[in-house]
């Protein structure tokens, strides 16, 4: 077959990265721990706002387009190594402003879910006072990034077993404690429309988009790795959802800042089990939140080296090698967003919006794949490219708008001076 290498061995660098990798089991765990992680506390229940009882159906759409975009960007990777990733695919299969827009999209998608991420470890850890307790994780985080500290991968994955065995114990409370109750879900099963369960899809997109960690240069994941882990993520997010819908019902589920903290509160378990969950939150959040600023950081970086941001913020590499300008930049930004008032609903609207612009260019990108290429199958890249544009547009309306301006913003800016640099050429 002319694509099985990137299933059986490594993405990146071959036998080499397989010889030196991580056993497979822990691979798996440390990806999983990247999808199953803010994500099940931060868009349950703005999506379920949008789908209500549909909530599972959802979320098979949004795991669907994952999977299609994380086959469309493992296969580039192949071919073009290294830093950049959609930008660099972008503009070398479609062309210099296509792959601006992948990149900008990501660095607005990164700022964003950095900071609905941190509103999320606020709501959880120091309810009262949400935006302080997000922009004092904020700071903690940049200044570990910018110290050079990294959590190794066990301890990543070790992360990823306690909050899988926190959502465990939610489940096994709700439905051993008898307070899950199935009428809720059964009386709650009017249909709200396919836009409103694609409103939720994109929503719940942004909470499997932690698999690009696994098919890091640094794991070396592979394509059945790849499928391991969303398919997890999924039942574990789908057994949630449900647990969710059938002890608060959808509309008090839709309304909650803490879901699941809630979901042990209503069986009268608030002060034994509701601190647990709440741990599980800061540790769910901690763990994505670092990577997510290293992330951002990153594609700031490539953009300002080709000159689309201002240079100077790609200057002071840290231990990370992430530049500290960029760090710093990006951290301001999401403070900013958490500061000025924004709801969690709109940071991860913004978020989802700017990782689905970031993945259907990357889908369109695998569509220039030759057939010696390790090419995917061709149902793949279309399914996540028209999957990705269709959830981007259906996302509640004003993510839709701030994720536009925001996107759109850097694009102006590349069209401004590509003109600029046409007349000039013209006058020359």
């Amino acid at each position: 077959m002319r694509h099985t290498r990137d299933v059986e061995t490594s993405l990146f660098s071959g036998s080499a990265a397989a010889r030196h990798g991580l056993a497979g089991v822990r691979v798996v765990g440390a990806g999983l721990g990247a999808m199953v992680g803010a994500g099940v506390f931060a868009v349950l229940a703005p999506a379920a706002r949008a789908a209500g009882v549909w909530l599972p159906l959802a979320l098979l759409i949004a795991a669907t387009v994952a999977y299609c975009s994380a086959v469309s960007e493992t296969r580039l990777a192949l071919h073009h190594p290294g830093p950049g990733g959609a930008y660099v695919y972008g503009r070398r299969r479609l062309g210099e402003g296509w792959g601006l827009l992948a990149g900008w999209a990501l660095a607005v998608g990164a700022a964003a879910a950095c900071a609905a991420v941190a509103l999320t470890f606020g709501a959880h850890v120091w309810p009262d006072r949400p935006r302080a307790g997000a922009l004092a994780v904020l700071a903690v985080v940049v200044a570990l990034a910018w110290s050079g500290v990294r959590a190794p991968t066990r301890l990543a994955a070790g992360a990823c077993a306690a909050v899988l065995a926190v959502l465990a114990g939610v489940v096994a409370l709700a439905w051993g404690g008898g307070f899950a109750e199935p009428a809720r879900i059964v009386a709650a099963t009017r249909w709200h429309g396919l836009s409103a369960v694609l409103s939720a899809a994109g929503l719940l997109f942004f909470a499997f988009t932690g698999w690009r960690h696994l098919t890091s240069p640094r794991l070396g994941g592979s394509e059945r790795q790849l499928g391991w882990a969303l398919g997890v993520a999924l039942g574990v997010y789908a057994a949630v959802a449900v647990t969710a819908v059938a002890v608060l019902g959808p509309r008090a589920l839709a309304r909650s800042a803490t879901p699941l903290v809630d979901v042990v509160g209503r069986g009268g378990a608030v002060d034994v089990a509701a601190p647990g969950v709440a741990a599980g939150a800061a540790v769910a959040c901690l763990g994505v939140l670092g990577p997510a600023v290293v992330a951002a950081a990153r594609a700031v970086a490539v953009l300002a080296a080709d000159g689309h941001v201002p240079r100077w913020l790609g200057g002071g590499a840290r231990p990370l090698g992430v530049p500290e300008r960029a760090l710093v930049a990006v951290g301001t930004a999401a403070a900013a967003v958490v500061a000025v008032g924004t709801d969690l609903r709109t940071a991860a609207g913004v978020a989802a919006f700017g990782s689905l612009v970031y993945s259907a260019v990357a889908n369109a990108s695998a569509l220039r794949l030759g057939p010696a290429e390790h090419r995917p199958w061709l149902a793949l890249p279309v399914t996540g490219l028209v999957g990705c544009i269709v959830l981007a547009l259906c996302l509640p309306s004003k993510a839709v708008v701030c994720g536009m301006a925001a996107v759109g913003a850097g694009v102006a800016v590349f069209v401004v001076r590509r003109w600029r640099r046409r007349r000039a050429a013209q006058r020359g």
